[in-house]
């Protein structure tokens, strides 16, 4: 059997199914590094997401290996052969098996490289998320061989890409008041990263993998399947895998659209004071991060009851969560560029020290940005700059104006307005006219 597998694998399309998969998957990979060079798992999220070209090419590759005995006309001839068509397609089945797993794992390996140096958390969840990502490539090909086999034509491959990529799209909307179910029957949906900390849960994960088994051993049954009896028998294990994959998915009050592993966000700190600390998932870059932190730190110690430690700011949108608001604690932005390092790196200072290095997460309303950009600028001893090209010119305007107002007093008075603007926006309060106002 091991002999004949390996003619398969040299002989069939299974090489050239791994090298397209391969090639597409690491074009597409490569073709926005920055949306996983954050880890191990974005990496693994990002590369499930591309299933959604990966999946359909896995599947019109097993259909046009499927046309193999249509093409060569040999089927009648095999048929009257002693082995059961069962043991015959074993062969296939494991060369394709083996082809797409490899293409998946390759594209893995990849990407390791780029982000080796600075990735230092391996979750497991990442793995299961390769894991199934390399199962649902698995089921693809096998469930393209039995259709193939079933319509020989030689449009049933292109066409089985067409409709792998409108099926892919159309689950999520189909199922949009039910996401759960999208999770189950859509190898690509959730796996989006909208924050460095997203997670895919076990649950989750293991209610994808029954459903891919569940269709991989159904697919291989109709393969194996000579009349309609047996191919309706065939069908059991993907009602069942279905019907048992929907009990394991977290549901209603369980479902989180955009899970965060909160072990990710534990912050990791440098030796040495003052203390700074980053995210587990960012411990890479530790070292890239405390040489800019430590400077806007001795910056804000020219502040009375200044902050004595600096930690990564963890909060998220999706869902909505911030660090817990403390006095003595600055937050520090984190964003990684495309290489895998530290993006921005000359914009930690002027963000830590705005609003005087105060955290106003979970504040009603943000500080006026004109004050908070003035008070952060007069401790950096630079001009105000906006920060985002589409601002309106008459906002940093204004803090500019603020600045020059701050250098024209003398030290000890514009540091008790600056520290009366941290003050406030530690409390949620109102810091309008606190830097042309005596501090009292």
């Amino acid at each position: 059997m091991s002999r004949i597998l390996g003619i398969e694998l040299r002989r069939s399309s299974a090489a050239g199914t791994a090298l397209l998969l391969l090639l597409v998957g690491a074009a597409i990979l490569y073709a926005a590094p920055e949306r996983w060079s954050a880890g191990w798992m974005p990496l693994a999220m990002i590369q499930r997401e591309y299933l959604v070209l990966l999946w359909p090419l896995a599947l019109a590759a097993g259909a046009w290996q499927a046309r193999r005995e249509h093409r060569s006309n040999v089927a009648e001839l095999f048929a009257s052969t002693a082995r059961p068509r069962a043991q015959r397609m074993v062969p296939t089945l494991g060369a394709m098996g083996i082809a797409v797993v490899c293409a998946y794992l390759t594209m893995v390996a990849a990407g390791a490289p780029w982000i080796a140096g600075t990735a230092r958390y391996l979750p497991a969840a990442a793995v299961a998320v390769a894991a199934v990502g390399a199962l649902a490539l698995v089921a693809a090909a096998w469930l393209g061989l039995a259709i193939g086999r079933l319509m020989p034509s030689l449009v049933t491959a292109p066409a089985l890409a067409v409709a792998g990529i409108g099926l892919l799209m159309v689950i999520p909307v189909a199922v949009r008041r039910t996401e759960w179910l999208a999770l189950v029957f859509s190898p690509m949906y959730g796996m989006g990263q909208y924050t460095d900390y997203q997670t895919v849960y076990g649950r989750v994960s293991a209610a994808q993998a029954i459903w891919l088994a569940a269709l991989a051993v159904t697919a291989a049954a109709l393969l194996a399947s000579d009349g309609w009896r047996t191919r309706l028998v065939a069908l059991l294990p993907a009602v069942l895998g279905a019907a048992l994959a929907m009990t394991v998915v977290p549901r209603d009050d369980e479902f989180v659209s955009h899970p965060v592993d909160p072990v990710a966000q534990e912050q990791v700190c440098a030796e040495g004071s003052p203390r700074v600390c980053v995210s587990r998932v960012h411990a890479g870059l530790l070292p890239e991060v405390v040489p800019s932190a430590r400077r806007a730190m001795t910056m804000l110690a020219k502040l009375p009851d200044a902050p004595t430690q600096a930690h990564e700011d963890t909060t998220t949108f999706y869902p909505d969560t911030s660090p817990t608001r403390r006095a003595d604690t600055v937050l520090i932005p984190v964003r990684v560029d495309s290489a895998g390092h530290l993006a921005s790196g000359a914009r930690i200072i002027p963000e830590m020290v705005y609003a005087a290095g105060a955290n106003t997460r979970g504040c009603q309303e943000a500080p006026s940005t004109d004050v908070a950009r003035a008070a952060g600028a007069w401790l950096t001893g630079e001009e105000p700059v906006a920060e985002h090209s589409d601002e309106p010119a008459e906002v940093n305007a204004a803090a500019v104006t603020l600045w020059q107002g701050l250098r024209q007093l003398p030290e000890d008075e514009a540091a008790a307005r600056v520290a009366a603007v941290r003050r406030a926006a530690l409390a949620c309060e109102d810091v309008d006219g606190l830097l042309s106002r005596s501090a009292r």
